[in-house]
């Protein structure tokens, strides 16, 4: 069964990101009084972002309640907003914009999934000028459940009228993109190591594949 459909991770794994996002929310952490370390915080960068904010405050002991949360991610959504609106580190990591046009050229559709909010994503892909390089666009709060759950590779297939979950690939390079593609039956699901884990970290997952660039995966996905 051939492959009709790669889901791609944003942060990491398409788009360069040098600590950006962690810094992002270490910072909107502290102007709540709340201190932690890039190292505590980078395993959580794939999970959606409100839920990321309340595992740590869970973990620090604090007491987390929905408006702690939502003014938190606020601040982080309104630093995130300023930084792709206005930074000019936004750029596509090597290879990605040609392993797009690859993979359309045979037939295969192009989808990006994210742990930020839609307004986040939607900067990216126009900054990047992506709007016709990709299919379909999805972002954490567009569906009930974020990653690791698989509703946002269920919605993408949905959206592109996929039906079989053996036609899909899932790409990302942390932990819960992973998950995310084994929860939905993913046929592949590729770790990439440019973003926030390493392959020997990245392994503990069980990816079917570990890549040190997503031009590789034109060629798995071809096989």
């Amino acid at each position: 069964m051939a492959i009709k459909l790669v889901v791609f991770d944003m942060a990491g794994t398409t788009v360069y990101d040098e600590n950006h996002v962690s810094q992002a929310l270490q910072q909107a952490l502290q102007k709540h009084g709340f201190s932690f370390s890039l190292e505590s915080i980078n395993p959580l960068m794939g999970y959606k972002k409100p839920l990321a904010i309340r595992m740590l405050l869970t973990e620090a002991g604090a007491e987390v309640t929905d408006t702690l949360i939502d003014q938190i991610h606020e601040d982080f959504v309104r630093d995130m907003l300023t930084f792709y609106q206005t930074s000019t580190d936004l750029r596509a990591l090597p290879d990605v914009e040609e392993t797009f046009i690859r993979l359309r050229q045979a037939g295969i559709k192009v989808g990006l999934d994210t742990g930020f909010s839609r307004d986040i994503a939607e900067v990216i892909v126009q900054r990047l000028d992506w709007q016709d390089a990709i299919d379909h666009l999805v972002a954490s709060d567009d569906v009930a459940n974020g990653r690791p759950y698989p509703d946002m590779i269920y919605q993408t297939m949905q959206t592109l009228g996929i039906t079989q979950t053996e036609e899909v690939a899932k790409v990302g390079d942390t932990e819960v993109d992973m998950n995310e593609g084994r929860n939905a039956g993913c046929r592949y699901v590729i770790g990439v190591t440019t973003g926030t884990f390493t392959r020997e970290e990245l392994l503990q997952y069980e990816p079917t594949h570990t890549v040190d660039s997503v031009a590789e995966v034109v060629d798995i996905v071809l096989a």
